[in-house]
């Protein structure tokens, strides 16, 4: 796979826009010496920006600065505005409860591990969940990762006033098991 493949499924499933530097900390394992230079990176996402950009593509590549992010494109704004109402008013699906409640009882969690223990890709589950203000994510700059963890919002939401209320919360949080399988998958 080429350079751009690797950079553009990174954006796909990234919630978030990410710079030259985080992609080519992401590619340096995957791409031969000198090939996951910042510089490299720089010119294989601005061709990819520049692919969509002239084609008639759903979605296109922004740069702002040094960050990349992958979006629709502004021509389907009123059908994306619909669905997103439809997605964040409406019932929470099954694996949008499952998502919330592994956030809920061992949060912090961060997106890699929550993709190992569902065994699914969750970035829009998550943004589903960011956008109805369920969750929120804070970057951890050492481990150049979001973790997530349940907002306020879902406290109050359920009915409770601590998330140490959540029925067998002590016992579920501190169970190592999800620890002992992630581990195992590392």
């Amino acid at each position: 796979m080429s350079i751009k493949s690797k950079i553009e499924s990174l954006l796909f499933i990234s919630a978030k826009p990410m710079t030259a530097s985080q992609l080519a900390d992401l590619l340096k394992a995957d791409l031969p010496a000198g090939q996951a230079s910042k510089k490299e990176i720089v010119k294989s996402a601005d061709e990819l920006l520049a692919d969509y950009k002239n084609s008639q593509a759903g979605v296109q590549i922004i740069k702002d600065g040094s960050k990349y992010q992958m979006v629709s494109a502004p021509e389907n704004a009123k059908i994306i505005q619909e669905f997103i109402k439809d997605e964040t008013t409406g019932e929470l699906s099954r694996p949008s409860l499952e998502a919330l409640t592994i956030i809920a009882y061992r949060g912090p969690v961060s997106k890699i591990d929550l993709d190992r223990i569902r065994g699914v890709n969750c970035a829009l589950i998550l943004r589903n969940l960011l956008l109805r203000g369920l969750i929120e994510g804070k970057f951890d700059k050492k481990k150049n990762e979001t973790y997530y963890t349940a907002t306020f919002d879902f406290i109050r939401f359920i009915g409770l006033n601590d998330i140490k209320e959540l029925p067998d919360y002590e016992r579920l949080n501190q169970d190592d098991t999800i620890d002992t399988m992630l581990t195992n998958q590392s």
